[in-house]
């Protein structure tokens, strides 16, 4: 098991900056591939960022690609989200999660269901 506790959210103005950070306690953090996902009121939970376990590989969706950057401290045990440029479609609550470890090096995923364990979540809101 791996417990993941969320912070660094809040309220930012359009064109803003937040990071993210994901702490987490319980399992080796290491082993662990590890992603972003967010979701808004009556929308279903998207992909934001994934990164292998050991940091090498990243994946992005579309719409952050370019204004997102994903990141792992290993030795911390913490997983990051750097928010830059914002737009108010960034609004939503954003939770860190985990893969079940035992994964071929450099595994990475962008689905959902692979993921084992989350976080309860952060808000964040970008004004127009």
């Amino acid at each position: 098991q791996v417990q993941l506790v969320e912070s660094g959210g809040g309220l930012v103005q359009t064109g803003g900056s937040l990071r993210l950070s994901c702490a987490a306690s319980g399992r080796a953090f290491s082993s662990h591939a590890m992603g972003w996902f967010r979701q808004t009121p009556g929308k279903e939970r998207e992909f934001v960022a994934a990164v292998s376990s050991s940091g090498d590989s990243t994946a992005y969706a579309a719409s952050v690609k370019g204004r997102f950057t994903i990141s792992r401290d290993n030795a911390k045990s913490t997983l990051y989200l750097q928010m830059d440029s914002l737009k108010p479609a960034d609004t939503a609550v954003y939770y860190c999660a985990a893969v079940a470890p035992s994964r071929p090096l450099g595994y990475y995923s962008t689905y959902e269901y692979e993921y084992d364990y989350w976080g309860q979540g952060a808000q964040v809101t970008v004004s127009s």
